[in-house]
């Protein structure tokens, strides 16, 4: 059985340095023609639940989706050279991501919070997008919810590769949100400690495998290879 590999960015590949709230707050300003005052509260939340949150916390209604989407692509794309001098892939993310694409049967993507053009633009800041089938993944414009991005991550796979439906599927990411995606998706989950949340709480929060950064790349394929025959 094949495997369906799908990776966080923020925290688990790269380190934006700041970069994100700085694209939120552009957004935001943008959308409701005023600066912001409160910064954009993110910890794995979708871009849909950022920004509406950001309009919320300041006493505004959210605007329609079509008016928050142009605003994020423009920020974000202002916003890659600042990413590429101050931001940095995290160790062992540009290693793992080639053995994973190398391996016969994984497909690997990306589920993340980001829309699509920003999440290019982050990995593209560090020459990490052509490792991964960026069109067979989910973004931050395509629920509200991380969990629902799973399937809308499987429903693509299954489009562009044939895989089937129930194909074992991981999910790599840093945050409890992660976590609680995978465990409600079904996923089997990689929880990377390269972020805020420290090893005891991702196993806390639920993880069946915890690593500390993604530098022990022969320990993660391991564990991968192991999942093609895993049922859930």
């Amino acid at each position: 059985m094949p495997l369906i590999v799908l990776w966080d960015i923020d925290h688990t590949l790269i380190e934006n340095s700041g970069v994100s709230k700085e694209i939120y707050a552009a957004a935001f300003k943008d959308a409701a023609g005023r600066a912001a005052a409160h910064p954009a509260r993110t910890e794995g939340r979708t871009d849909r639940l950022i920004l509406g949150g950001m309009f919320r916390d300041h006493g505004l209604e959210p605007p329609a989706w079509e008016r928050i989407l142009p605003a994020l692509e423009a920020a974000g794309a202002a916003r890659e050279a600042d990413l590429t001098r101050r931001g940095r892939d995290l160790p062992g993310a540009r290693e793992a991501l080639t053995a994973v694409a190398a391996e016969p049967g994984m497909v690997s993507s990306v589920l993340t919070g980001n829309i699509q053009a920003n999440a290019r633009v982050k990995l593209r800041a560090f020459g990490l997008d052509g490792l991964l089938d960026m069109e067979s993944g989910a973004y931050g414009a395509d629920a509200a919810d991380r969990t629902d991005l799973v399937d809308v991550a499987r429903k693509r796979v299954h489009t562009a590769h044939g895989i089937p439906l129930d194909a074992p599927t991981v999910l790599i990411g840093d945050t409890p949100r992660d976590v609680e995606a995978a465990l409600h998706s079904g996923a089997h989950i990689v929880a990377v400690a390269s972020g805020v949340h420290s090893e005891d709480e991702l196993r806390q929060a639920g993880a069946d495998m915890v690593l500390a950064d993604l530098t022990d790349v022969a320990a993660l394929m391991h564990h991968l290879r192991s999942l093609e025959h895993a049922v859930r």
